[in-house]
């Protein structure tokens, strides 16, 4: 692959970064176009600001889970000098687009690749943090699925055995799954390459570390649910935690961005007893407002900042060495022997 080729493709991911950031605002606009202005404030003014402010200080510390993310992912590539900002600013942006745009791999890598690769990270370096991102969230849904599994009310199995047994054998599977990852961690020791990168097992301390924070950012997440839904549901967190742990994963594996309609629809149809369905999309257009919408929003201003900051920084930086070079021509021309010799002309 040529020089130019290479560089074509290089510019190519970058820019994907901004087209995933418009694609999430898309979305999140599809998924409140559909209810009236009228109605989403009446939704939000129908919660107490107590709750309102505690589902947003979870929404807060949720991101900050999502941001360690890339602060494990650090460690894992033996990077973790970079400076505490950098990564929870890459993690917070990143997290803000693929949670409302899909396809987190793709979506957050080429956010990151466009942060990272300013910051003298090599393609692969990146390609490894993602990856082990992806292997974080999935073993915590690992985790998760098992305890849903226990704590989520019968009748969301459906009356037929047919639904019992499918989520009987997908708890099956997560359990053997995060069994499988725990035993590699511990005994496998030979790193992976695939198309030239190596890829190596993480130690079982960061495995139980990934587990711990990708659990913390899905609980975190629930909270904000739970905190404006209780002042018109009081459901026992032990049942909500369940019953949004098995619609969010399910959301989530669907691929859908953002989970949108997929995550309502299984919530309001596995959460027990009887509810006012207007109630419950109330909160639920909340939960999309704190959780995603306003991190879309921040995240978005912080990142036109900072491109705006680096385009100001690199024209100053380029007219710097512009001028130094023209500093040392002009100098360089008046130590010449032409110059000082006029007259042998």
């Amino acid at each position: 692959m040529s020089f130019q080729v290479k560089r074509m493709l290089k510019k190519a991911v970058s820019w994907a970064g901004l087209f995933f950031f418009a694609l999430a605002a898309y979305m999140i606009y599809l998924q409140l176009s559909k209810y009236e202005l009228a109605d989403i404030k009446q939704a939000l003014f129908s919660i107490p600001k107590h709750n309102l402010l505690m589902a947003c200080l979870a929404s807060f510390l949720g991101y900050v889970a999502l941001s360690s993310y890339d602060y494990l992912a650090l460690h894992y590539i033996n990077r973790q000098k970079l400076a505490p900002w950098k990564w929870i600013f890459a993690g917070f942006i990143g997290f803000s687009v693929s949670n409302n745009a899909g396809h987190a791999i793709v979506s957050g890598g080429a956010i990151r690749y466009r942060i990272y690769t300013r910051w003298r990270f090599h393609g692969s370096e990146i390609v490894r943090m993602v990856t082990f991102s992806g292997f974080t969230y999935l073993v915590a849904c690992f985790f998760l699925i098992i305890i849903g599994y226990f704590l989520t009310p019968n009748h969301a199995f459906g009356a037929g055995s047919v639904s019992k047994f499918t989520t009987t054998l997908t708890t099956i599977v997560s359990a053997i799954g995060l069994a499988i990852y725990f035993g590699a961690s511990l005994f496998y020791k030979k790193p992976i390459i695939i198309k030239d990168v190596e890829f190596d097992i993480p130690s079982f301390r960061m495995a139980l570390a990934q587990v711990f924070i990708g659990g913390a950012d899905i609980l975190l997440a629930s909270m904000v649910l739970y905190f404006v839904l209780i002042p018109f549901m009081p459901i026992p967190f032990d049942t909500f935690i369940g019953v949004f742990i098995i619609a969010q994963v399910l959301g989530v594996f669907s691929q859908v961005p953002g989970g949108l309609g997929v995550f309502e629809g299984l919530f309001l149809l596995i959460v027990p007893g009887d509810h006012n369905p207007a109630h419950l999309f109330g909160a639920l257009i909340a939960y999309r407002i704190i959780y995603y919408l306003l991190p879309l929003i921040v995240s978005g201003i912080v990142l036109i900042s900072y491109e705006s900051y680096h385009k100001i920084t690199r024209t100053i930086s380029i007219k710097k060495i512009l001028a130094e070079r023209l500093a040392e021509k002009l100098k360089a021309l008046k130590k010449s022997p032409d110059a000082q010799n006029p007259k042998s002309n």
